[in-house]
């Protein structure tokens, strides 16, 4: 059997900015990425803590403490909005048993504070 468990999480990154002309995507800064262990072009699941919203889109790099929603997601969240994004993978029943998702605490400005 195999299970579907959280890979990675950012909790509470701060939306900076929205581009709706954009072809899609979340833009996230390359330090949160490589700390939560995401790829770009990762498909997430983001959950906007103020609205409710929860949207799947794939993970792009962006600048350094900027959290930009683009594309149909612009539509979904504004700036100062937090943010949850969330990665998952499939594992078989040993390997779950002992896996970890790696947890990234993010501040106001964008920062790791974990």
């Amino acid at each position: 059997m195999r299970v579907t468990l959280l890979k990675s999480k950012l909790h509470r990154a701060v939306v900076t900015g929205a581009s709706l002309d954009y072809a899609g995507s979340i833009s996230l800064p390359s330090d949160l990425i490589k700390r939560a262990g995401l790829l770009e072009y990762e498909k997430v699941l983001v959950a906007n803590v103020a609205s409710g919203a929860r949207f799947e889109t794939y993970v792009i790099s962006g600048c350094d403490g900027e959290v930009t929603l683009n594309g149909a997601a612009a539509r979904l969240g504004q700036a100062g909005d937090r943010l949850i994004v969330m990665a998952w993978a499939e594992f078989d029943e040993a390997e779950a048993a002992s896996f970890h998702p790696k947890v990234v605490l993010v501040d106001a400005n964008n920062r790791a504070g974990d």
